[in-house]
C-alpha cells in the first residue's frame, strides 16, 4: 500500500488542448525534450527535418500537418512520472478530444497570442468545466506581434468563464520581445530568438527588487520602467496565486512564451509538476472510486486500430483509476461479463511501445485487443460498476454510407464497425440495419474515414448527404410509449452501435415540436443519458 501511495503521488496525467495552429504539438515536443524522451524536435513545419511530429504518427496526419488521433506519451522529470495525452486540435476531431479529457487529471490550454481565444477553445473549456478539471494557460507565439497581454487576460476570463492569475509576464512581443519576468520567484529570463534547442545556460537574472538598476541594464530603461508598472498593476489587481481554486477548476495560472523557440516552456513545466494534481477520484454508476483503493480498476477511453500498419493490431487505451494493474493477471470485463488477461500491456512514447509488468493510477496502458473493447468499457478485479463521464455528443453532419465495391462488403462492414468502436465516427443503422448512417463533427472526418477504409481494410465507399440536424438518444419511463413513438416516427428512428434508439431530427424546429408533442419521451443530446437521468452530470 505504501508503494502504491508513492507511485500515485509521483504521477501527473494531463492533456494539452488548443485551437488548431496554436502551437500545441510544438509545445508537446518541447516538454518531451525537457523530459529526455526525445533528442530533437520534429519541427512540424520545418522543411529541414523530413519527419512528422513525434505525436503525429498516422500517415494522413503527416500529410495534412494536423493531429487527428490522440497520442499518449510518458516521461520522467524531476522525480515525477508525467503522462501527456496530446489531443487533436482540428475542430473536426473534437469528440476524440472530449473523450480524452475524461482520462486526464488536469490540462494545459495553449492560446495563440495573435488570435486569442477561438471558438474551439471555448468548446474545450466547456468540457473541462463539466468535470472541474484544473487548467493552466500557456499564451504562445510571443515572438510574433499579438494582442495586448491585458486584453488577452480579459478575453480568457470573459470567453472561458474562468478567473486568471499571470505567473509570468512578457516584456514586449514580436520583434521587440525581450523575455518574461517570472512573478512567482522574481526572476527574469531573457529571450534569444536563435535558442531553439534546450539550453540550461539561458541567461536568467534573479531580481530581488525591481528598482535594481540591473533590470535597466538587462532590458533597457524604457522597458524596465514599463515592467515595473505592469508588475505593480498585476500585484494590485490579482490576488496572490492559490492552488486551491486552481485545483477546483476556478482559477487558471497563465504563462507567456514561445514554444517554437523553447522559451517559457521550462517555467511552465516546473510550475506544473508542483501544482498539478496527482490522480483523482472517478465517478461510476455505483460509487466514487478512489485511486488509493487496493483493487485495480480502469476504463477504456480510446481505441486505435492499425497503430502500426505493418501489423494488423488494435490497441485499447486504458486509464488506470485505482489499485495496481499487473501483466498476465485476469480482470473482469464488466460489459461482456467475462475475464480477460493481457500478456503484452504497453506504455507509449508515441509510436514506440514498451511492454510493462505493472501500472498505477494515472498511467495509460495499451491493451492489444481482438475486438473485445468499446469506448467506455470498464475493467475491475470483480466488483461490478461502470466508469462514467465518457459521452458521445450528437454529430453535426450526417451522411449515408454507400458501398462502391460490392465484392468487399464484409471488409467495409468490419472497417466501419471498428472505426465506430474507436470513436472516429458514430454509426447509426436504419431499417433492420441495411442503411448505415455515418455521423461526424466535421467534413474532414469523412476524408479520414475513406482513407483508412481504403488503406487498412481495402474497402471503398462514398457518402451521400442526409438532411438531419441532430441525433437524440431516447428514453421513457413507459417502454410501450417509447415503442409506439419509434413506430410512428420510423423514418427518423435509428439505433446506435449499442442498439439504443436514436431520433434523427431534420431541423431545430421539428425537434422542438416533437418534444412538445411527446412529453413522455426524453430526448438526450449525449449518449450518457443514464447518468443524466440520475442528475449526476
Amino acid at each position: 500500500m505504501k508503494q502504491q501511495l508513492t507511485e500515485i503521488n509521483k504521477r501527473r496525467t494531463f492533456g494539452i488542448i488548443s485551437h488548431p495552429d496554436a502551437g500545441k504539438t510544438t509545445l508537446t515536443e518541447k516538454l518531451l525534450l525537457f523530459g529526455g524522451a526525445i533528442q530533437k524536435a520534429g519541427a512540424v513545419k520545418s522543411n529541414k527535418i523530413k519527419r512528422g511530429a513525434t505525436s503525429d504518427f498516422m500517415e494522413i496526419e503527416r500529410q495534412r500537418g494536423i493531429s487527428v488521433a490522440t497520442s499518449v506519451m510518458a516521461f520522467e522529470y524531476k522525480g515525477k512520472l508525467i503522462n501527456i495525452l496530446d489531443t487533436p486540435g482540428h475542430k473536426d476531431f473534437a469528440e476524440d478530444t472530449y473523450r480524452t479529457l475524461t482520462a486526464v487529471d488536469s490540462v494545459i490550454m495553449v492560446i495563440d497570442c495573435v488570435k486569442g481565444v477561438e471558438i474551439q477553445t471555448e468548446r474545450l473549456m466547456e468540457v473541462c468545466r463539466m468535470r472541474n478539471t484544473p487548467v493552466i494557460v500557456f499564451v504562445n507565439k510571443l515572438d510574433r506581434d499579438g494582442k495586448d497581454p491585458y486584453d488577452l487576460l480579459d478575453e480568457i476570463e470573459e470567453k472561458l468563464l474562468i478567473k486568471v492569475r499571470p505567473l509570468s509576464w512578457p516584456i514586449n512581443m514580436g520583434t521587440h520581445f525581450k523575455g518574461v519576468y517570472k512573478l512567482y520567484d522574481n526572476s527574469l529570463r531573457l529571450f534569444r530568438a536563435s535558442a531553439r534547442q534546450l539550453n540550461e545556460e539561458d541567461e536568467e537574472l534573479v531580481i530581488k527588487d525591481l528598482s535594481d538598476s540591473i533590470l535597466d541594464k538587462a532590458v533597457g530603461e524604457r522597458d524596465a520602467e514599463q515592467l515595473r508598472e505592469d508588475v505593480e498593476l498585476i500585484e494590485s489587481v490579482y490576488e496572490p496565486f492559490d492552488t486551491m481554486p486552481y485545483l477546483a477548476g476556478n482559477l487558471a495560472p497563465v504563462f507567456f512564451g514561445s514554444a517554437i523557440n523553447n522559451f517559457g516552456v521550462k517555467e511552465l513545466l516546473d510550475t506544473f509538476i508542483n501544482i498539478a494534481p496527482p490522480p483523482r477520484s472517478r465517478p461510476t454508476d455505483a460509487r466514487i472510486i478512489e485511486p488509493t483503493e487496493p483493487k485495480f480498476s480502469g476504463f477504456v477511453f480510446k481505441i486505435h486500430a492499425n497503430l502500426d500498419p505493418k501489423h494488423r493490431d488494435r490497441i485499447a487505451f486504458l486509464r488506470v483509476c485505482s489499485g495496481k494493474f499487473e501483466r498476465n493477471k485476469f480482470y473482469q470485463h464488466i460489459r461482456l461479463e467475462k475475464k480477460l488477461r493481457f500478456s503484452n500491456p504497453t506504455s507509449f512514447m508515441a509510436q514506440k511501445k514498451n511492454i510493462i509488468n505493472d501500472a498505477y493510477p494515472g498511467d495509460v496502458v495499451g491493451l492489444y485487443d481482438s475486438g473485445n473493447f468499446k469506448i467506455g468499457d470498464t475493467l475491475t478485479e470483480g466488483e461490478v460498476f461502470m466508469f462514467q463521464g465518457i459521452p458521445s455528443f450528437s454529430p453535426e453532419i450526417f451522411k449515408l454510407l454507400v458501398n462502391t465495391d460490392p465484392m468487399k462488403s464484409k471488409q467495409l462492414d468490419k472497417g466501419i464497425k471498428q472505426l465506430s468502436d474507436e470513436g472516429v465516427v458514430q454509426l447509426f443503422r436504419q431499417q433492420m440495419g441495411s442503411k448505415k448512417i455515418v455521423g461526424t463533427v466535421g467534413e474532414l472526418q469523412f476524408e479520414v474515414i475513406q482513407y483508412r477504409l481504403q488503406h487498412e481494410y481495402k474497402a471503398s465507399c462514398r457518402f451521400e448527404p442526409l438532411p438531419f440536424y441532430k441525433a437524440c438518444w431516447l428514453t421513457a419511463d413507459d417502454p410501450q410509449k417509447l415503442a409506439d413513438f419509434c413506430k410512428r416516427k420510423s423514418n427518423y428512428i435509428a439505433t446506435d452501435k449499442d442498439d439504443n434508439p436514436v431520433f434523427l431530427a431534420q431541423t431545430s424546429w421539428t425537434l422542438d415540436v416533437t418534444r412538445r408533442d411527446y412529453p413522455d419521451i426524453v430526448f438526450h443530446e449525449t449518449s450518457e443519458f443514464k447518468r443524466q437521468a440520475k442528475g449526476n452530470y
